[in-house]
């Protein structure tokens, strides 16, 4: 697994512009989370089956 300095971190494609106001997401065997306005407090990681199971529950509302 790669380290947190190598995980390839992006933006939504519906952020507006350079906003530093969303989050960034780096996906692998393991999805990373991160606050464009605090990057350097770390990250949240999810399993394949919780970040599935987060965007099936944002897409159903």
């Amino acid at each position: 697994m790669r380290s947190h300095t190598e995980l390839i971190f992006h933006k939504s494609s519906y952020s507006q512009g350079t906003t530093e106001n969303c989050v960034e997401v780096a996906e692998g065997l393991m999805t990373s989370v991160r606050d464009t306005q605090h990057r350097d407090l770390g990250t949240l990681t999810f399993t394949s089956a919780e970040w599935s199971a987060l965007l099936a529950g944002i897409c159903s509302d």
